[in-house]
């Protein structure tokens, strides 16, 4: 629920406001919406200026604005926040206006945006508008183009948008600590001719990753690659929640990657165009098809795909280790190793203690203890039974009849009779064919058989 924090005073704002800028208007600094769910929001509709196509932030929302002027003014407030990643896990995190990630900035191509940034963290910050094009004075690069934003002030960041298309927003200050505590955000700018390559359904997300201990709230800032929790927009399998779209439905799904590797995000079902990156559209020319497209770290990719094929299609990153939750990367391989008369001797040891992995490591149907605020490597389950899957995962849900706005999870898919795998019985052995090869016994019994032929044909 969108809710308003209390205006700042005016003289504290313009103190702070200025400086960066002496323009900000006696109106002071526009309200902070804050978000305390981590259901997908529906679509925030424009209420003045040109028409869009507003996106869908998964598990999130887009910030409003208001209009100053002809300029179109935001708040970001960077804080500590406390994140679900999924029912049974939380962690305590920084992000902007009560969430992370951040919500949505959105904007139309030619707008003048005011960003206004206030800093509640306990440590100074900045704001670097990844991808966009814009004076060097607004980059948000501490120390560099900018003074660092220190804790309890506020500082503008003033510029027109030049291009459509999807961006990001990220600090670069202690940019080690503070990305990985989750300081990031989408920006999407529309572009200004609503006839320019729409869509009907318009999805964003950015991808994150955490090193967490089971049983704790912290992630380590310091990891470089041994990351455990692969989140879309800080959430994972079966946080998630799913991509309702409806059948013949013209869909964009736009992706952020600020983890430490690259993510080859795969869709099933269908086939789609790659159509954008943080630099910019790709050429209708150019564009080529996939089913997997890799998105690279710092980097954006965009796609757009036909929903012609009705269904439940899951939607993931296809590195297999980023489909898991609190994965333990020291297990050792026993499969084929038995390990039934150790499990006994453990067993008196550690009562809760569980045998695994001698024949692969399903989990579907396994309960076991959990330290707490700790999710089990694969859950979920769907109308058939375990799904086993866990982090970047999700599924895009194609259905006939559903309303233009309507992002309501639509349930399982009822599948048309006679189109679902089955279980056959085991089928009895086939009788010998002539072009298959005898045991020894049976080309014994050929040879004198054809012999006998000979003779008898010869004889005749």
């Amino acid at each position: 629920m969108l809710s308003r924090r209390s205006f700042l005073g005016t003289a504290t704002a313009l103190a702070s406001a200025s400086l960066v800028s002496g323009r900000v208007q006696a109106a002071g600094i526009p309200e902070a919406p804050t978000m305390d769910k981590v259901a997908t929001q529906p679509p925030l509709h424009p209420s003045s200026g040109p028409e869009y196509r507003p996106v869908v932030t998964l598990n999130g929302w887009s910030l409003p604005w208001r209009m100053n002027g002809d300029w179109k003014e935001f708040h970001l407030v960077a804080e500590p926040v406390v994140r679900e990643f999924a029912e049974g896990m939380k962690a305590h995190l920084w992000g902007y206006n009560g969430q992370t990630p951040g919500p949505t900035i959105e904007a139309v191509e030619g707008d003048k945006v005011r960003i206004f940034v206030t800093n509640k963290l306990p440590e100074y910050t900045t704001v670097h508008w990844h991808g966009m094009i814009l004076p060097s004075g607004m980059d948000g690069v501490g120390g560099l183009t900018q003074p660092h934003i220190n804790p309890g002030k506020t500082f503008v960041y003033e510029f027109q948008v030049k291009h459509s298309g999807t961006f990001m927003y990220h600090p670069h200050a202690d940019e080690m600590v503070q990305m990985a505590m989750g300081m990031m955000g989408m920006f999407v700018v529309h572009p200004k001719d609503p006839g320019f390559r729409p869509v009907d359904r318009d999805f964003v997300f950015v991808m994150s990753s955490y090193d967490m201990d089971p049983g704790t709230y912290l992630p380590k800032v310091t990891e470089m690659t041994n990351f455990n929790m692969w989140s879309w927009n800080a959430r994972v399998f079966p946080g998630i929640d799913p991509l309702p779209v409806r059948l013949g439905d013209r869909v964009r799904v736009r992706i952020g990657n600020l983890t430490m590797t690259n993510h080859p995000i795969h869709l099933h079902g269908h086939s789609f165009s790659v159509s954008g990156t943080d630099g910019g559209w790709v050429p209708e020319s150019a564009q080529w098809p996939e089913t997997t497209i890799d998105v690279p770290v710092g980097a954006i990719r965009a796609f757009d795909v036909l929903a012609d094929n009705p269904g439940d299609w899951a939607f993931h990153c296809h590195k297999s280790h980023h489909t898991m939750n609190a994965m333990g990367h020291d297990l050792r391989t026993l499969i084929g190793v038995s390990k039934k008369d150790i499990a006994k001797a453990v067993k008196r040891l550690a009562p809760d203690s569980m045998a695994m992995g001698s024949t692969g490591m399903a989990m579907g149907e396994m309960e076991m203890p959990l330290p707490d605020n700790t999710l089990p490597m694969m859950t979920g389950s769907g109308q058939f039974g375990p799904i086993e899957m866990g982090g970047m995962f999700t599924v895009m849900k194609i259905r006939e009849g559903l309303g233009r706005d309507d992002y309501s999870d639509p349930g399982p898919y009822r599948f048309p009779k006679g189109t679902v795998a089955y279980e056959i019985e085991t089928p009895a052995a086939e009788p010998p064919r002539q072009d298959t090869q005898p045991n020894a016994g049976e080309r014994k019994g050929a040879k004198g058989t054809k012999g006998m032929k000979g003779m008898k044909m010869k004889g005749a």
